[in-house]
């Protein structure tokens, strides 16, 4: 395989070849802009960051995996169907299922894990980071620019900190900048780094199915997706608390005659009382599934879709050359520090982005309360939400693919750092390392 960086790309690249969509959904998508070549990661702008150290990322080769077979992956994104129903146990916490869930189908029964969701045993494991040159352990933590000392590692302290404690805040796009997925489907990513198109794009097909069906299956998505909200607490102000451990979602009557969808679409508009409280009833359950499998999705999904999204993920690594793996270390490397938050915005509807989160095991580095969906709002009306979430004092800084994020961050001089290969990743942890950001 050739290395990221040996061959210039154009900056508009077109899909190589026809895309049927996935045929159920096909809202909250919109096709990646690609900036050209790789960016130097030195941001623009206001907040201009120099340095006497140039970025010079080394450029990896992954020669050492094997080839698969195109034939491999044809049967995976026509066969798999999930079956499985909404969980409806109020208590959802991994640990403490110890029954059968409600409605269960017979014929896929949901794994009962039996350990806490701290508990990885068999989830997939991404290779390790090659760790940068020069860097050694336990280096003393240095004072920053602005006077306070950065550490390496997170501060013994199980109270996060407030939202008006965070001190910098990385605003991160999701498709095409920590995940690789509607690329795969349209060819570009292909294209642009010389893979074989046609398991690339049967690799994206299993990744859509699998995203929506647990969207389907698990997070209410047939409910929801004409009632899309830009964030999961949105609706709270509907929710009366009410116990759910007994709440039957199938026969609650929330899909009336008259369809949900038309008391959805308008801005503001709402259907009854009634009707509001049964939808916030679901985002509160869809925030609890959330909460309770973020670390461990295996224990969701169950078998044997547990196994088959394993290989998914194996195999989805292998040909994006751990493009997911570098980014999973830029993210932990900000969640490793006391005063720094991640923030998710993605054009992806909620619910599917809430899906591919947990499928591509984002779930540790965002908390579902730093989920925005882009949606209906756009993301410049997502940034100033987040923006007056977290106040003035902060620090925004912006990593993305494409042009919506970077036009937003430049109107409110937030630092932007254009992820447009690996090596823009591995460039961005190299800064975090040294704290340069």
């Amino acid at each position: 395989m050739a290395a990221y960086g040996q061959t210039q790309y154009s900056p508009a690249l077109q899909p190589t070849g026809p895309y049927t969509p996935y045929t159920h959904h096909t809202q909250g998508y919109s096709m990646p802009s690609y900036s050209g070549g790789i960016s130097s990661g030195i941001f623009q702008g206001t907040h201009a960051i120099s340095s006497s150290t140039p970025f010079n990322p080394t450029q990896q080769e992954f020669s050492a995996y094997s080839s698969y077979s195109q034939s491999q992956y044809s049967p995976y994104y026509n066969s798999h169907h999930y079956n499985s129903p909404y969980l409806t146990s109020s208590n959802i916490s991994p640990a403490a299922i110890t029954a059968p869930l409600a409605y269960q189908h017979p014929e896929h029964p949901v794994m009962m894990p039996n350990h806490s969701p701290e508990s990885h045993t068999g989830e997939y494991h991404p290779p390790p980071s090659p760790s940068t040159p020069g860097k050694e352990e336990g280096v003393p933590a240095r004072r920053g620019a602005d006077g306070k000392l950065r550490g390496r590692k997170r501060v013994s302290d199980p109270v996060p900190p407030l939202d008006s404690d965070i001190e910098r805040v990385f605003i991160w796009d999701l498709d095409e900048t920590i995940i690789i997925f509607h690329s795969l489907l349209t060819g570009t990513f292909s294209s642009r780094f010389g893979k074989d198109s046609s398991k690339a794009v049967s690799l994206g097909l299993w990744m859509e199915e699998t995203i929506f069906n647990l969207a389907d299956s698990r997070l209410f998505f047939n409910d929801l997706e004409e009632c899309d909200q830009v964030h999961i607490d949105d609706v709270a102000s509907d929710d009366n608390g009410q116990d759910l451990s007994t709440y039957n979602f199938g026969s609650d009557g929330f899909q009336t005659p008259a369809g949900a969808g038309s008391l959805c679409l308008g801005s503001g508009v709402h259907g009854g009382v009634d009707w509001m409280r049964k939808l916030a009833f679901r985002y509160r359950r869809v925030k609890e599934i959330y909460n309770a499998y973020k670390n461990n999705v295996g224990g969701l999904l169950g078998s044997p879709k547990r196994e088959e999204w394993l290989q998914l993920r194996r195999e989805m690594e292998v040909l994006t050359d751990l493009w997911l793996t570098q980014a999973l270390k830029a993210l932990a490397l900000i969640n490793s520090r006391p005063n720094c938050v991640n923030v998710l915005v993605t054009t992806t509807q909620l619910i599917p982005a809430l899906s591919k989160v947990l499928l591509y095991g984002l779930g540790s580095a965002f908390p579902i309360e730093n989920i925005y969906s882009a949606t209906k709002t756009g993301k410049e009306s997502c940034f100033e939400r987040v923006s007056q979430r977290f106040g003035r004092r902060a620090v925004y800084v912006v990593i993305g693919d494409g042009a919506e994020e970077e036009t937003v961050a430049k109107k409110k001089n937030m630092p932007f750092w254009r992820v447009s290969c690996r090596a823009d990743l591995e460039a961005l942890s190299h800064a975090l390392e040294l704290d340069y950001l």
